[in-house]
Formats: structure tokens, sequence, C-alpha cells
């Protein structure tokens, strides 16, 4: 059985995006993201030691956003993805949800968004 830990919502302005412009104005990013490991550990000691670090998470997808720059948000996910496995040896699988809210493209919707999922 495998437990997960969420981190929603998490707002970054980034330079993402195929057109010029976005490179240079950029805009605002949400990322969504879902880890599973094994959190019974955690959960019998009560320490931080024994789980995967919420804030070492937030942060790992911070630098990837607003320190980096790609054109597709398939890549911004990719990279997150790849980071947080390869920074916690014991997360099994990880999704990545990375929104774009108004991007610069002709019609009328809430945002576009990539979902991926990768693992071991």
């Amino acid at each position: 059985m495998i437990d997960k830990i969420y981190v929603t919502g998490m707002e970054f302005y980034g330079y993402h995006g195929v057109l010029p412009e976005e490179h240079v104005l950029g805009q605002r990013f949400l990322v969504d993201i879902i880890v599973e490991t094994d959190v019974k550990k955690a959960g019998e000691s009560d320490r931080l030691t024994d789980t995967i670090n919420y804030a070492e998470l937030y942060e790992i997808c911070r630098e990837i956003v607003e320190e980096r720059q790609f054109s597709l948000i398939e890549a911004v996910a990719e990279q997150i993805a790849s980071c947080i496995l390869s920074s916690f040896p014991t997360i099994e699988q990880c999704t990545v949800k990375v929104s774009k809210p108004h991007p610069p493209i002709k019609g009328h919707y809430q945002s576009v968004a990539v979902e991926i999922v990768r693992g071991r």
C-alpha cells in the first residue's frame, strides 16, 4: 500500500512559452504535485526526518519555474518530476500538474495545463 503527499496550489512567476514575448514579459504558473511514498514510519515517529519535507518539494518547484526558461509547460513538468525523483529515493512515483492561466492564445478559457506521472 502506498501513501500520498499533496502540495497543491503553488503559484510562481516564470518566463516559459513558445512566443518570444512570453520570455520577456513572463506570467503566472500554478503547480500541483502528488508524491507517493510510505509515510508509516513518520506517522509513528512524528519526526520530519522520517518523511518528505514539503518545503523542499516547494523549493524544487520554485527553482525550476522561476529560475529556468522553457518553451513548453510539458518540459517544466518533466524537469520537476525528474528533480523530485532524483532528490528523494523513497518516492516511488510523482504526479506533476503545471497550469498556465491566461496563455496568449485565442479563445476564452480558464487555463491550459499538463499533468504527468513519473515513477521508478
